[in-house]
């Protein structure tokens, strides 16, 4: 099999750092001032990580994984997407959700529609497991863009404060990040370990999809309070848990044998990813108990963490790995960019946890909280920026 086109690792890594950049000024904007709109900057911060960075990889894994013959329209594609990319960059730090920035989000929606068209139709996978999760992230990306279509509408008729307004956001965002991201990592994933189609895998993709679908309850109820949508939550976790133990079940084996044949540190970061993906599912057991979900809900350092988990920990992660497998993993960079990125990921992700505590227990702010916080996540994006000069440097 043919490696991943250079140019598709460079221009994700390029959005990425990007992305992380914009996120650690966003750090130092409580440091010293920046020259820019917050509320904006967030905006451009999350859309290139999400679209730039996690989609445009997964584009690239899914083309090199599971098309047997790479047409051209692939590429022409994948640019005309990083074109919407580049659009929302330039558009969104300096006048947040409007005209340029909306042009170029809709036009990033309808290359990802004719991706999924060109996916559905090209794709040949000999494992039967692999074809239902790819399939179900797919459906879920789909079934993701009706919570975007439905903010205009919400804006028209109820304003941005609305629940309607807040529900249609969540929507988009549970599915993108439980349902599209998620089962895409797992479908390449398990084509990776060649996990086969059993009983155990037929209940496993079951139960997770169902839960996928009943714990979108939680957010609703943040903004809806019906009593009913707690008890739909906990049925959601309840199959998450029972997913989370078939899960191991089907890849105990095979991760072992994967592992053997993997440079070292592909395995530390599988570990990473793996403990990370436990994680949210145990911190997600956690909202069954309605005064953690709503301490959750209005502390900001706990929200920006439980993103950050998923996205830098689980599925950034997995994306790592999976660029790595197979590969040299001796150059002094790439191990510092690794090691740079997971070592400012843990950091922050440990100062957020205790900050969030001290504000629910009326302690104030840690001692020059937001400098430490900024310190720790200069990491970040050293990190990925070694990642991408290896990748440059390679061949």
């Amino acid at each position: 099999m043919r490696s991943i086109p250079k140019e598709y690792i460079i221009v994700s890594l390029t959005n990425f750092l990007i992305a992380a950049i914009m996120g650690l000024t966003l750090r130092f904007s409580f440091v010293g001032p920046i020259g820019l709109n917050y509320r904006f900057l967030t905006h451009a911060h999350s859309h290139i990580a999400m679209l730039g960075w996690v989609y445009l990889m997964i584009y690239a894994l899914m083309v090199h994984y599971f098309v047997p013959q790479k047409k051209p329209i692939y590429r022409r594609l994948f640019w005309m997407t990083e074109i919407a990319v580049i659009g929302m960059a330039l558009s969104f730090p300096f006048q947040g959700y409007a005209i340029f920035s909306i042009i170029f989000s809709t036009l990033h929606i309808f290359c990802s529609y004719y991706f999924v068209y060109l996916i559905w139709k090209n794709h040949r996978i000999p494992l039967l497991t692999t074809r239902y999760l790819l399939k179900a992230a797919l459906v879920f990306m789909l079934f993701s863009t009706v919570g975007v279509w439905c903010l205009g509408p919400a804006v028209g008729l109820l304003g941005q404060a609305s629940a309607f307004y807040q529900i249609a956001i969540q929507f988009f965002l549970h599915f993108q990040f439980n349902g599209w991201f998620l089962m895409a990592v797992l479908a390449i994933f398990f084509y990776v370990l060649k996990i086969e189609n059993s009983k155990l895998f037929q209940r496993f993709y079951k139960v997770l999809v169902v839960s996928t679908l009943l714990t979108f309850a939680l957010p609703v109820q943040w903004f809806l309070p019906y009593s009913v949508l707690v008890y739909i939550n906990v049925l959601g976790i309840i199959f998450q848990l029972i997913a989370l133990y078939m899960f191991f079940k089907l890849i105990g084996d095979k991760l072992k044998i994967q592992l053997r044949i993997q440079p070292k540190l592909v395995g530390y970061i599988y570990h990473f990813s793996i403990s990370c993906f436990v994680l949210k599912i145990l911190l997600q057991t956690f909202t069954i108990v309605p005064k953690f979900s709503e301490v959750v809900f209005l502390n900001r350092n706990f929200v920006i963490g439980f993103i950050h988990l998923v996205m830098l920990g689980f599925i950034t992660g997995f994306l790592f790995a999976f660029l790595m497998s197979n590969k040299k993993t001796n150059d002094w960079l790439l191990r510092f960019g690794i090691y740079s990125f997971l070592s400012g990921f843990i950091l922050t992700e440990i100062i957020l946890l205790i900050q969030g505590c001290r504000f629910y227990l009326g302690h104030g702010l840690i001692t020059n909280y937001y400098l430490w916080l900024f310190i720790f996540s200069v990491l970040l994006p050293l990190g990925v920026l070694s990642i991408l000069i290896h990748f440059l440097k390679s061949k």
